[in-house]
């Protein structure tokens, strides 16, 4: 499978990208320019020379030819652009991962975007794609430190189960990521607003937190899928 990341030259986009390569999967790091995504990929080969890196750049039309395609540009701008590639992203799976927050003072927000939720508001600008939620809780940094596992469940939502299983699939072959299937999309907007928390949380411990959750049997009963975390 080959996967494209939509604004792939920030900290979310390039840590995914990092361990989306190094799991095995083509990675098209997109931007809206082709030189910034060269720059962003020269700075990751500097960074993980012995990791065997194959990433590709390109700018965001290159990404979104891709046969998966995720958003991670600015949570402002995610339903604009991706109606920009409406026509390419037709048919596709399209991971949203941006989160609406505002920090005010000390605190972080969750703010409410239209129709509820960034990925909602995705969704109804491209309504021919499989919008999924997922990878909200990842931090960045940890994303992209590769001498570490990421050790999170990762929370996903979406109106198309088949494309539930798909990204499913993918966060798997991430070393610490267990994929937990959270239902519909209208869920999305728990997942984006719980953000917030854990970033207060991390003000305060002054760490990077990601969630694990107990009491989930290691095989989904529903799906068969394995539900153990890859260590």
């Amino acid at each position: 499978m080959r996967i494209g990341i939509i604004g792939g030259t920030g900290p979310a986009g390039s840590g995914l990208a990092l361990r989306l390569n190094v799991a095995g999967y083509e990675v098209v790091i997109g931007s809206r320019s082709k030189d910034r995504a060269d720059e962003k990929i020269a700075e990751l080969h500097a960074a993980w020379p012995n990791r065997g890196l194959t990433l590709e750049a390109g700018d965001n039309a290159d990404a979104a030819s891709c046969d998966l395609v995720v958003v991670a540009t600015p949570w402002d701008s995610t339903a604009t652009i991706v109606s920009e590639h409406a026509a390419a992203l037709r048919g596709k799976i399209v991971v949203t991962m941006a989160n609406a927050l505002v920090k005010v003072g000390k605190e972080f927000h969750p703010l409410v975007p239209p129709r509820g939720s960034i990925a909602a508001h995705v969704q109804a600008s491209i309504p021919a794609s499989r919008v999924v939620a997922a990878m909200q809780h990842l931090p960045a940094k940890e994303l992209g430190n590769l001498d570490h596992h990421v050790d999170s469940d990762v929370l996903i939502c979406s109106d198309y189960p088949e494309a539930i299983e798909v990204v499913s699939d993918i966060v798997a072959h991430i070393p610490g990521c267990r994929p937990l299937n959270t239902g519909a999309l209208s869920n999305a907007l728990a997942l984006e607003a719980f953000t917030a928390v854990l970033l207060q949380l991390n003000v305060r411990y002054k760490t990077r937190v990601a969630p694990r959750l107990t009491g989930i049997p290691d095989v989904d009963p529903v799906s068969g899928r394995s539900n153990v975390w890859r260590p």
